[in-house]
C-alpha cells in the first residue's frame, strides 16, 4: 500500500519538476504517519526454540480433533495423544511414536450442528481404569462403539456397543470420572439431540468394571435434562472435596445423578463455556465459572451448594475466559473475559467478588502485526513459577502466531512465530510449570521456559483433580 501510494505521489509531482530529494522526504513522512497511526506495541519474536515432534498425520483437519497429554506407557513421563478425523497417534516426549490407529473416532466441528465434542475437542481419555496400574486409552467411534485399549501398545482390551437414547445419533462425548469414590473407575457418556440446535442434554454414568466384564452393562444413572454448554462437552471435578466428581454445565449434577444447582438462565440464552477453579479460597471447595450468551450476557460463579454471584459488564458478551491469579494483591482469582467482537476485542476483568477491575482494547496492547480479530483458545498458564499467572493464546481465525500475555493489563510478554492450528497448555517437563504445545500442521512444537524456576518445591499441577479433568475435556470454547 505504501509503495503504491508513494508511486502516485511521484507521478503527480513530476509534472511540476519537484526535486527528487523532496519526493524522498514526502515518502518518509508518509511512512512515519502510517507507523504512528498503527496501533499496538513493538514486540520482537521470542528467542525460545521449541522442541519439534514430527507426526505421522495428515496436515489438514478442518478444525476437527485435538490433543491431550498423559503418561500412557507408565514410564513417568508425559506422552502426546493427537486426534484428527479418522486418526489417533501417540508420541512419547522424546518424539518416538508409540502407536497409531486409523479409525473413525468421534470428533466433530460445531457441536450445535454436528454433535460433541465440538471444535478442537480431542474426543479421547486416558487413565488406569481397571486397577492394573497401567494406563488405558478410551474413545468413541461413529458406529456407537466405546473402545478401551492398552495405552502402551494400542491393542484393544474391549469394544462395547452402547445404544444411545432415542432421538440421538450416538454417544458423542466421554469423560473418565470418579462417581463412587473408587478412583478413575467410572465413565460419563454424553450426547445431543439429533435434530435442531444440538445440546448435550443426555447423560449416562457407568462403572467401567461393568463395561469390561458384563455382557449387558447397565448405567449407574441417566439424565435427559442436563443443561449443557452450548458448544462443548460436560466437564467433571470434585467440587466439595468428598472424593467424588460432580458433573459441570448449566446444571451441576451430583455423583449420584441428582441436580445440585441450576444456573438461572433466561429464555433463548445458553451457557457458552464452563471453567472450574478455586476462585474463592474463603469458601470451602472449588467454584465453577459459567459464561452466558445472549440476554444480559452474564458471568456466574457457583459451587455445589449455591449460586454465589452473577454479574455482567454493560451486557457485553464475555464469550471466552481465563481464570487465574492475575493480581496477587487481591484475594482469590480473577476472571478475564475476552469479549465477543469479531474485530477489535475489548476484554474486561472481574475480581473474585464479581467486581469489574479492568478493561482495555486489544488493539492497544497486541503486538504490531497481530490480527485485528484478536485472540482465541485462551489458556491460563503457569509460565514463570511465580504466584502471578499469565495467559496464552493464538491469533484468532487463522493459523498464526502464539503469545503469552498479562490478562490484567493486556501486556504481551512473549510472541512466538507460528502457524498454530491448535494450542494446548500443560505441565509436560516435570518442574510443575507449564509448557505451550502447538500443533502446526503435522508437527508438535513444545515451548518451555528455560529460565530457572523460583519455586521448585511446589507440587505438580497434575496432582489436582480438577487440573487432570480439565486437561482431558477441553475444546475451543472451554480450554
Amino acid at each position: 500500500m505504501l509503495t503504491s501510494s508513494f508511486h502516485k505521489i511521484k507521478i503527480k509531482y513530476l509534472n511540476y519538476k519537484v526535486p527528487l530529494f523532496l519526493l524522498c522526504l514526502i515518502g518518509l513522512a508518509w511512512v512515519s504517519v502510517a507507523q504512528l497511526n498503527q496501533k499496538g506495541v513493538s514486540l520482537p519474536y521470542s528467542s525460545i526454540k521449541p522442541q519439534i515432534i514430527e507426526l505421522d498425520l495428515p496436515v489438514e483437519d478442518g478444525g476437527i480433533g485435538g490433543l491431550i497429554t498423559a503418561d500412557v506407557n507408565n514410564d513417568g513421563y508425559k506422552d502426546f495423544i493427537v486426534t484428527k478425523p479418522g486418526h489417533i497417534v501417540i508420541y512419547q516426549g522424546n518424539g518416538e511414536k508409540l502407536w497409531a490407529k486409523q479409525i473413525d473416532i468421534q470428533v466433530t466441528k460445531k457441536s450445535e450442528e454436528y454433535g460433541l465434542p465440538g471444535w478442537q475437542g480431542p474426543g479421547i481419555q486416558a487413565a488406569d481404569v481397571d486397577g492394573d496400574s497401567k494406563t488405558e486409552v478410551l474413545f468413541l467411534t461413529k458406529d456407537n462403539a466405546l473402545h478401551i485399549v492398552d495405552g502402551e501398545s494400542g491393542k484393544t482390551k474391549k469394544t462395547i456397543i452402547l445404544n444411545s437414547p432415542e432421538g440421538t445419533e450416538r454417544w458423542e462425548h466421554l469423560v473418565i470420572t470418579n462417581f463412587r469414590g473408587q478412583g478413575d473407575r467410572d465413565l460419563l457418556l454424553q450426547t445431543t439431540n439429533s435434530e435442531g440446535y444440538r445440546m448435550g442434554r443426555f447423560l449416562a454414568a457407568y462403572a467401567i468394571d461393568d463395561l469390561l466384564k458384563k455382557e449387558d452393562p447397565q448405567p449407574l444413572w441417566t439424565r435427559d435434562d442436563f443443561v449443557a454448554n452450548a458448544h462443548n462437552g460436560a466437564r467433571v471435578a470434585d467440587l466439595n472435596g468428598d472424593g467424588k466428581d460432580e458433573v459441570l454445565g448449566g446444571t451441576l449434577i451430583s455423583p449420584d445423578g441428582e441436580i445440585l444447582v441450576k444456573i438461572p438462565l433466561k429464555r433463548k440464552t445458553h451457557v457458552d463455556a464452563i471453567f472450574v477453579a478455586d476462585v474463592r479460597p474463603d469458601i470451602p471447595g472449588l467454584e465453577v465459572v459459567a459464561l452466558e450468551e445472549r440476554g444480559d450476557n452474564r458471568v456466574f460463579l457457583l459451587n455445589s451448594d449455591r449460586l454465589i454471584w452473577e454479574t455482567h459488564y454493560k451486557k457485553q458478551e464475555p464469550q471466552n475466559a481465563a481464570i487465574g491469579d492475575f493480581d496477587v494483591n487481591r484475594p482469590g482469582l480473577e476472571i478475564w473475559c475476552r469479549s465477543r467482537y469479531n474485530e477489535h476485542q475489548k476484554p474486561f476483568v472481574f475480581d473474585a467478588q464479581g467486581q469489574l477491575i479492568a478493561n482495555y482494547e486489544m488493539d492497544d496492547v497486541a503486538p504490531r502485526g497481530w490480527t485485528t480479530k484478536g485472540v482465541e483458545v485462551i489458556f491460563t498458564v503457569d509460565w514463570t513459577g511465580e504466584t502471578k499467572q499469565l495467559a496464552a493464546a493464538k491469533e484468532r481465525h487463522e493459523s498464526g502466531d502464539v503469545a503469552i500475555f498479562d490478562p490484567l493489563t493486556g501486556e504481551f510478554i512473549h510472541k512466538f512465530k507460528e502457524k498454530a492450528n491448535r494450542l494446548y497448555v500443560a505441565d509436560v517437563s516435570g518442574d510443575w510449570r507449564e509448557e505451550l504445545i502447538v500443533l502446526n500442521g503435522n508437527k508438535l512444537h513444545i515451548y518451555s521456559n528455560a529460565e530457572s524456576n523460583p519455586n521448585l518445591n511446589r507440587s505438580r499441577l497434575w496432582l489436582q483433580n480438577h487440573y487432570r479433568r480439565s486437561k482431558m475435556t477441553w475444546n475451543y470454547y472451554s480450554p
